[in-house]
């Protein structure tokens, strides 16, 4: 199982629990931790003017709140933000926020009592996933309307998904035997005052992103396999000159996919010697989509080690506010729910992946183009040329695809719109970031579907899978299980969605 409070909680253990089944508990000492934190505030918070506890919220903060309406208060607060648009976050989103909320309220400083954290983790160890909405929080004082609809589950008023329907939360609840959640003191403000919503997504699309970089390095590999391209331009002597780890670790990976390949080309056996030809027939230099993958994946690579050294850094925060700081014995006011970090990050993420999903298209071109190629029919087409058309079909799609990623690059963090009476004078916009990004990534899967499936007609036309390297003819293997070779035309949609879930749920070479 995977345990939370006890230490800091990493990339792969959220992995275990989203994609691989593993179950949450919680560390008993961290609970202990939680319990003090709230009857602590119980007992501070009683003669003082605290936010969010004896005053209203936001620019409506300087209305003090009398004793006897302070539970009500948090309840006003679930149910009046709990109005978000648009459609369902999916399934797997809502259970990345919940494991970031949870996390978050398990270090110690949110208020609240352990009966959240409880409820919490047995939601998500039954798969109770709250219904969250797309349209909602402006990722400044946390992510407020997402969040206000895992907190109307959570006292059992809210819808859930459970066991593939959509049914009330108390029903869910009663199932499998969980208690709604009862206020105290701050546990409508604590769940909704946070970054968890953007920050689950983020935790997901990175899982994602990293899982695109390997099969973008794999591909690319694989097209300067089938075209018998050159290979210093991926040899250590060559990248290790530019200083940059995220160039040297893409080219290093592309020289363990080929070590063993019979078709990529040495230079010295074939241009570094006497030559008697004025024209070439072959490139010196192969085209930059296949020449420069180290230059053009390496950013990629460094800037999603980038991306989850913060959204883990996130994670593992308490990201609401006030901080309850029951050692200190004081309560700190501040911001700490902006959600810049995530919101930039997530920016930086969906650039990344745009560029990704340009590389992999330039490659499907080239593979298209028998005049770029000089190797191939045009459309990689098996059959009959001009009255079959190969792949030309489906490469519209790709195209299509990669200008709607070009659009969705424009980055959401610097389109802050103050709003809530300017009291909310600059935002993130971070859960929007977040869910673009999860777009652009959903988006490039496709592309890359296409693309597998060109690169396998083409080894085909070549009929050159033995001369393949170990690892690219186990990828021409297990794609080809799934999409046989084809010469006639035929529907290829349907296609594109297997090899799409082929290429999301596969594990290829860690990069």
């Amino acid at each position: 199982m995977v345990v939370l409070g006890s230490k800091v909680l990493s990339l792969d253990e959220v992995h275990k629990v989203l994609f691989g089944g593993e179950k949450l508990t919680l560390d008993p000492t961290a609970v202990q931790n939680v319990k003090d934190n709230f009857e602590f505030l119980e007992t501070f918070s009683a003669k003082k003017l605290i936010y969010g506890i004896n005053t209203g919220f936001g620019p409506m903060a300087q209305y003090r709140i009398s004793e006897e309406d302070k539970l009500q208060l948090q309840y006003n607060l679930i149910r009046s933000h709990s109005s978000g648009a648009g459609k369902p976050l999916a399934p797997l989103f809502a259970k990345a926020l919940m494991i970031a909320r949870l996390n978050s309220f398990m270090q110690g400083f949110s208020g609240i009592h352990p009966d959240a954290v409880e409820l919490l983790a047995g939601m998500i160890n039954h798969d109770i996933l709250p219904i969250v909405f797309e349209h909602g929080g402006v990722g400044a004082s946390g992510d407020l309307v997402q969040l206000a609809h895992l907190a109307h589950c959570l006292i059992g008023e809210g819808d859930v998904l459970f066991q593939d329907k959509v049914q009330p939360a108390a029903e869910a609840f009663e199932k499998v035997g969980l208690k709604p959640l009862q206020v105290r003191v701050r546990e409508g403000l604590a769940v909704l005052n946070g970054t968890s919503a953007m920050t689950g997504i983020g935790l997901t699309n990175v899982i994602y992103a990293k899982k695109l970089l390997s099969w973008s390095t794999i591909l690319s590999s694989m097209i300067n396999e089938i075209v018998e391209a050159f290979d210093d331009h991926l040899s250590l002597e060559l990248n290790v000159v530019k200083r940059h780890p995220g160039q040297n670790h893409i080219a290093e990976r592309m020289r363990y996919i080929l070590q063993d390949s019979k078709m990529v080309r040495h230079r010295p056996d074939h241009l570094y010697k006497e030559l008697e030809d004025e024209i070439f027939k072959d490139k010196v230099q192969e085209y930059y989509s296949l020449r420069c993958v180290p230059q053009v994946l390496g950013p990629i690579y460094d800037t999603l080690v980038a991306a989850e050294k913060t959204v883990v850094n996130e994670l593992n925060s308490a990201n609401d506010n006030p901080v309850v700081d029951h050692r200190a014995g004081n309560v700190f006011h501040g911001g700490n729910f902006h959600g810049d970090y995530i919101s930039l990050e997530m920016d930086k993420v969906k650039i990344a992946i745009t560029k990704l999903s340009m590389l992999s298209e330039r490659q499907l071109n080239y593979l298209m183009n028998d005049r770029l190629n000089h190797k191939f029919p045009p459309f990689i087409n098996l059959g009959k040329l001009g009255f079959n058309f190969g792949m030309q079909g489906v490469q519209f799609t790709a195209t299509s695809t990669v200008a709607e990623n070009q659009t969705l690059s424009f980055p959401m963090y610097v389109h802050s719109i103050p709003n809530n009476n300017d009291n909310q004078d600059i935002v993130s916009m971070g859960c929007n970031a977040a869910e673009m990004t999860a777009k652009v990534i959903e988006n490039t899967f496709e592309v890359l579907s296409i693309q597998v499936m060109t690169m396998l007609q083409a080894v085909d036309y070549l009929n050159c899978q033995d001369r393949l390297s170990t690892f690219s003819h186990k990828i021409y293997q297990d794609v080809r299980a799934i999409f046989p070779k084809f010469i006639d035309d035929s529907p290829k949609y349907k296609d594109v969605q297997n090899i799409k879930q082929y290429l999301m749920t596969a594990e290829p070479l860690s990069i």
